[in-house]
């Protein structure tokens, strides 16, 4: 399985997108508070469509919560502070994908927690400050899926 990773999201939408988009493929969603947002908001909801009960979501007080809960788990963090592109990962099954909130990203102690190996950007042009949260987790997650072949027992 493969499990992505929301750090301190902020905007309902998102992560009601990202809530479908887990559901889609199968993928696990933790989500790692505090949360901007209470889990009843109704634009959650709305972007989430009926997919929240397809989705399989945790809920984690806070970063270290999560930490002594999943403490083998593989971390892939995204930063527009990385330099690694996403596609030069070789992922595998049971990887974390982390993402931070989205108007600040992850912060340096979470980054350093990954190391430099393990951060990953996705590619802009020059002048780009960053991509939408739910568009950027679309892609590492479909990348990361595509290296494991589609495998449906992800």
């Amino acid at each position: 399985m493969l499990h992505i990773i929301l750090y301190q999201p902020e905007i309902p939408p998102n992560t009601g997108n990202i809530i479908r988009l887990c559901a889609n493929t199968g993928a696990r969603l933790h989500l790692v508070g505090p949360l901007g947002f209470q889990l009843d908001n109704g634009r959650l909801k709305r972007a989430g469509l009926d997919y929240r009960d397809m989705a399989r979501v945790w809920s984690y007080t806070s970063w270290s919560e999560f930490l002594s809960q999943h403490p083998q788990m593989r971390l892939w963090a995204f930063s527009t502070r990385a330099s690694k592109p996403y596609d030069r990962a070789l992922f595998k099954k049971g990887d974390g994908l982390l993402f931070g909130p989205e108007t600040r990203g992850l912060p340096d102690p979470v980054l350093e927690r990954c190391g430099p190996e393990h951060c990953l950007c996705l590619p802009m042009v020059s002048n780009s400050r960053s991509l939408n949260l739910s568009n950027t987790v679309a892609v590492g997650l479909y990348e990361a899926w595509r290296q494991l072949g589609f495998d449906m027992s992800i």
